[in-house]
């Protein structure tokens, strides 16, 4: 598949953007179908930067995601810009961001030139770093998605995680008890077993069977 790249110019602040927009497929791609890359130092103020970046460029290519799959991917942004900022700046001072959109999937990743491999998505509760990978992890899971860590072929590595556009829907929860149907006015409800009463409401004395007769 051809791919096209577009380079612009950056903000004020240096970044530098390109955009990689996805050929014609055979029954051609949707509108917000392509890939979008841009770079940005490594330091604290690439966090807001990113988040922002990514909301403005779903906007305006008009991806169909909901509310709750945005919240997730722009949280998911923040926490692995976050990472690549205080753990991978001392050998990587630039780190790229990544939203590639398909038909009904967003993944966003972050690439930064430190060799190591985060253990954090995987639990361990005895580090106290690397928490935000933990998050990303399950809420990659909560959304239906998956997320991984991948070697580059310059030494870096890759963070990534891949959401379906719409959130899956929350399974049924069971109703009340059905309840019996109320008795319509001026209706009565057919009387039940009455036990038999004597003169004064008090009840009549049992009469049991004697012998039969000669």
């Amino acid at each position: 598949m051809a791919t096209t790249e577009h380079a612009t110019a950056g903000h004020e602040d240096g970044n530098r953007t390109t955009t990689a927009t996805r050929g014609a497929a055979p029954a051609g791609p949707r509108p917000y179908e392509g890939v979008w890359r841009f770079t940005a130092p490594a330091a604290d103020g690439s966090v807001p930067h990113s988040r922002r970046a990514v909301k403005d460029l779903l906007k305006r290519q008009g991806v169909p995601i909901d509310g709750d799959t945005l919240y997730s991917v722009l949280l998911i942004v923040s926490e692995l810009v976050t990472n690549a900022v205080r753990h991978a700046a001392l050998l990587s001072p630039e780190l790229a961001v990544e939203v590639a959109v398909g038909p009904e999937w967003i993944r966003v990743a972050v690439e930064d030139e430190h060799p190591y491999r985060p253990r954090a998505l995987e639990a361990d509760d005895d580090r106290t770093g690397g928490r935000g990978l933990l998050l990303v992890r399950e809420i990659s899971r909560e959304s239906g998605g998956q997320c991984d860590v991948e070697h580059t072929a310059s030494g870096g590595k890759v963070v990534w995680a891949a959401l379906p556009l719409s959130a899956p829907a929350p399974l049924p929860q069971p109703g009340p008890a059905p309840q019996p149907d109320p008795v319509p006015p001026g209706l009565v409800p057919p009387p039940g077993p009455v036990p038999r009463q004597g003169p004064a409401g008090t009840r009549a004395p049992r009469v049991r069977p004697g012998p039969a007769g000669p």
